[in-house]
């Protein structure tokens, strides 16, 4: 069974930045799309950014802030967020093709 851990969440102030991460217990086909999703209490789970064979997507709300990126030679999904805002506060949670992490908390607030 394939098994997708997150890290990196935590509590930034807004303006700052975090890093997650999203390790795969064995290698990934790159040609499976892989996504970052998040949701926040009381909303319905949102797609955040998604990275193809052919490219990177980007919801239109973190669009410029956000990057997605992947290290295949590490098994491990990354996004980078910048500029957070407390709207930015939410669970996120990577997944790639029917598999899915537990999510790591994310919290922005001064």
């Amino acid at each position: 069974q394939v098994q997708l851990v997150e890290s990196g969440g935590g509590l930034v102030q807004p303006g700052g930045s975090l890093r997650l991460s999203c390790v795969f217990s064995e290698s990934l086909s790159s040609l499976y799309d892989a996504n970052w999703y998040r949701q926040a209490p009381d909303k319905q789970r949102e797609l955040v950014a998604t990275m193809t064979p052919g490219g990177t997507r980007y919801a239109d709300f973190v669009k410029g802030r956000f990057t997605i990126s992947r290290d295949n030679a590490k098994n491990t999904l990354y996004l980078q967020m910048n500029n957070l805002q407390p709207e930015d506060t939410a669970v996120y949670s990577c997944s790639v093709f029917r598999w899915w992490g537990q999510g790591t908390q994310v919290t922005v607030s001064s």
